[in-house]
């Protein structure tokens, strides 16, 4: 409950912090849709809308406007939009998150006998489908891996790599080596986990229409 009060107060805090921008400069760094009340921004193909008075956030699912103010949520979209560089740019080269970060967070991530990787390769055509809904285009890593815009142009890989007689299947995460141009690294943490959610309820629906089509 803690840890649960604690994500909640940092998305809080996030929020406060983004009415304190500038949001007609956000708009034209972005060259966001906007109006009076909403800011119009996209993140891992999915259109939001972000409230300019109290930083409420909310994503567009089957039609409806619905509430997106998941700590993952807010905090990637909301680092991205105040935080970001000016100058930010793409590299066009891809490194892993072990590169951008240190050993104090090796543990964390430590990808082989991942549960993720494995639930991956055991549906890996769902996975396929999963990565090319969110608008992913394949990449020469692992055995298996596509880039997925998160937002203005930065991607992120999923790379998966299928468990052989010698290893269990395991999974890695790339980015544009430029990325810390466009957020911190700790909000890279917040971007996978929203990432996989995605990917996850993306394969649930493919696998519901391969159901369907049986």
């Amino acid at each position: 409950m803690e840890r649960g009060n604690n994500y909640l107060l940092q998305a809080e805090q996030a929020k406060h912090t983004f009415l304190t921008y500038d949001q007609e400069a956000l708009i034209r760094k972005f060259r966001l849709e906007a109006d009076d009340v909403w800011l119009y921004p996209r993140m891992l193909g999915a259109q939001y809308r972000l409230n300019r008075e109290t930083g409420d956030l909310q994503r567009l699912a089957d039609g409806q406007w619905a509430d997106a103010n998941t700590h993952s949520e807010v905090m990637t979209l909301l680092d991205l939009l105040c935080d970001s560089r000016e100058d930010r740019c793409l590299s066009g080269s891809w490194k892993t998150m072990q590169a951008f970060g240190n050993q104090v967070h090796s543990g964390l991530l430590e990808e082989t006998g991942n549960p993720v990787a494995a639930f991956y390769a055991a549906h890996l055509p769902a996975f396929k489908d999963a990565c090319r809904a969110l608008g992913g285009i394949p990449v020469p890593m692992g055995d298996v891996g596509f880039g997925i815009e998160l937002f203005d142009g930065l991607r992120i890989a999923p790379a998966l790599w299928l468990a052989d007689e010698d290893f269990p299947a395991s999974l890695r995460f790339f980015w544009d080596s430029n990325a810390l141009m466009y957020l911190r690294y700790e909000t890279m943490y917040f971007a996978v986990n929203l990432l996989e959610e995605r990917i996850r309820e993306a394969m649930a629906q493919a696998e519901n229409t391969r159901a369907i089509d049986r």
